[in-house]
């Protein structure tokens, strides 16, 4: 597997996850820890009956990040994200939120956090069909106990917050898919949550309702800056929202990295599959093809910064007379001409060998 985080739980992390496993089937917890762990999915099921549907998976997730868990049906990633709540109780390992050990937590203090410190999303959105769109929103605040004044009015300030003016007093059936949606986005925001669980919230809607629900959580995150752990089986949606992605197979974190580090160096050919098809040009920055000055090459071109996306610099290096200069911190680390670009295009399948694969 390839991973960036550190073997050990990070004190600074929002979330650290260590050595995390769950095995479904008869004495699931003889599988951790032993020979038998070490079986593919299918030799464990053959030999004992037991499907390991999270391998000893660790990552950390940094305050305010976006990161994204993605693979195809079967690869646990809904697994591992109710692991996270003990809404599905793991089998071993440890799950640390703001440095508190949830699988320690006794009954009680599970209830509180989830009230309170976490919120979750999910693809059916659950919404109370007899509640108007207030009500289904204030609704976790009404289970801890706020009055129905302060929680009214909190409820109206996620209502702005989602783009749901003037919807307030309607019913759910009343409403699109999309708007439901935003539903349950304001109501898992009513209790002002440390971490966002979001499990395919997206899946059921319509591909263009599902851009916009999109872009309304890269602008919420960009607005609150909230943790998010966002579940998904869909690359480009993985690829638009993620600051990170753990790519899973069998159960298992097969390769972790920012979203240019997993088009640009798949760790293997299941990786290279889900992004064989991704432009890299929508999808790097300046920094993947900065390159050193050549000699008689003039660094008094545009400068533009390393984080720059190469599809966004394309027009301004299409009219430079000669290389543009990438820039970080305010000092020259490379330069990039047309040339370097279009060698990057050249190297992506075309067309024709998409349909041959």
């Amino acid at each position: 597997m390839t991973e960036s985080a550190d073997p050990g739980a990070s004190a600074e992390a929002a979330i650290s996850v260590r050595s995390l496993w769950k095995v479904f089937g008869p004495k699931a917890d003889s599988i951790v820890g032993t020979p038998l762990a070490g079986l593919s999915r299918a030799e464990l099921l053959e030999q004992t009956g037991c499907v390991a549907a999270v391998r000893d998976v660790s990552f950390d997730v940094a305050p305010g990040e976006v990161f994204v868990v993605m693979g195809l049906s079967g690869s646990g990633k809904s697994t591992l994200v109710r692991c996270l709540t003990r809404l599905i109780e793991p089998t071993a390992g440890s799950v640390l939120v703001s440095g508190e050990d949830i699988l320690k937590a006794s009954p009680a203090r599970l209830r509180e956090l989830r009230r309170t410190r976490f919120s979750m999303v999910f693809q059916h959105f659950g919404l109370l069909p007899h509640r108007r769109v207030i009500d289904n929103i204030a609704y976790s605040l009404e289970v801890n106990g706020v009055k129905k004044e302060m929680r009214h009015k909190r409820a109206h300030e996620v209502i702005e917050l989602v783009g749901l003016h003037g919807y307030a007093n309607h019913y759910p059936e009343q409403l699109s898919g999309g708007m439901q949606q935003r539903v349950g986005l304001a109501r898992a925001l009513a209790v002002d949550p440390e971490v966002m669980l979001l499990d395919e919230p997206f899946s059921a809607l319509d591909p263009l309702i599902r851009r916009d629900m999109q872009n309304e959580v890269k602008r919420l995150h960009r607005d609150l800056g909230k943790t998010m752990v966002f579940i998904t089986h869909d690359l480009a949606e993985a690829l638009k929202l993620g600051d990170r992605i753990a790519i899973m197979r069998d159960g298992a974190v097969v390769q972790m990295g920012t979203p240019a580090e997993v088009v640009a160096n798949p760790a293997d050919e299941y990786v290279a599959d889900f992004v064989r098809d991704v432009p890299k040009s929508h999808v790097l920055t300046l920094g993947a093809i900065a390159r050193p000055a050549e000699p008689g090459e003039y660094l008094d071109g545009p400068r533009l910064d390393v984080t720059t996306l190469i599809r966004d610099a394309s027009p301004v290096i299409a009219d430079a007379s000669g290389p543009i200069v990438v820039i970080a911190n305010g000092e020259a680390v490379g330069v990039v001409t047309s040339d370097d670009v279009l060698r990057l295009i050249a190297s992506e399948p075309t067309a024709s060998e998409h349909e041959a694969r």
